[in-house]
């Protein structure tokens, strides 16, 4: 089973909004259906009213991210456990749509949802796939990008568990910023010693 596939359905949609950027790119059905990628028939059932039920299922996922990025792991699994009690799936063998040289399907574990509407097969999909991330590689593994201003939520696949970035854009930026703040503060000091020697000279 692709846990990271599935589980990339919930990064992809906390992050159509940023928050510290005033920023919100699900405003329209043609949205959710992006959301769907490349399994597009999950979002051939969206309408209008969807968008306001994806944008409130983005904010429980957001919260899982937070809450596991601020180390509150039981507060993490509470929220994911809550919506995976509102938005079941079952898993499913499937084969229909790959096949090998030979011809014969590729069988493969498949997440089933049995939605009612394109956010409930959505949610369903996302939430699932959350939780086996979360319990195969650890609730440290859920993350918030630590470049401000972005706060993107990011899977952290890294081995020794290092990751604290959603991109290596936000990466470089970090690094740039924290090289200018220690450039900064050397010239400070650099000035503040030259003063303080001038002082001296000036005293005697």
């Amino acid at each position: 089973m692709e846990l990271a596939y599935y589980s990339d359905y919930a990064v992809r949609l906390v992050n159509t909004e940023e928050p510290g950027r005033n920023r919100d790119s699900l405003t329209s059905v043609e949205a959710v259906r992006e959301l769907f990628g490349p399994a597009p028939q999950g979002g051939r059932r969206a309408t209008d009213s969807d968008v306001t039920r994806f944008r409130s299922v983005r904010g429980r996922l957001r919260a899982v991210f937070t809450a596991a990025d601020a180390g509150e792991e039981t507060q993490a699994v509470d929220l994911l456990n809550a919506l995976l009690l509102e938005f079941p799936v079952s898993p499913q063998i499937s084969g229909h749509d790959h096949r090998d040289e030979d011809g014969r399907p590729k069988w493969h574990m498949h997440l089933a949802d049995h939605p009612s509407n394109a956010t409930a097969g959505y949610a369903a999909i996302a939430a699932m796939g959350l939780a086996f991330h979360l319990t195969e590689y650890g609730v440290d593994r859920l993350g918030l990008c630590q470049a401000a201003p972005c706060r993107n939520a990011y899977l952290d696949t890294s081995t020794n568990r290092s990751r604290r970035y959603c991109s290596d854009r936000c990466a470089t930026r970090a690094n740039v910023a924290a090289y200018r703040a220690r450039k900064r503060l050397e010239t400070e000091r650099s000035a503040g010693t030259s003063r303080t020697a001038e002082t001296t000279q000036d005293a005697t």
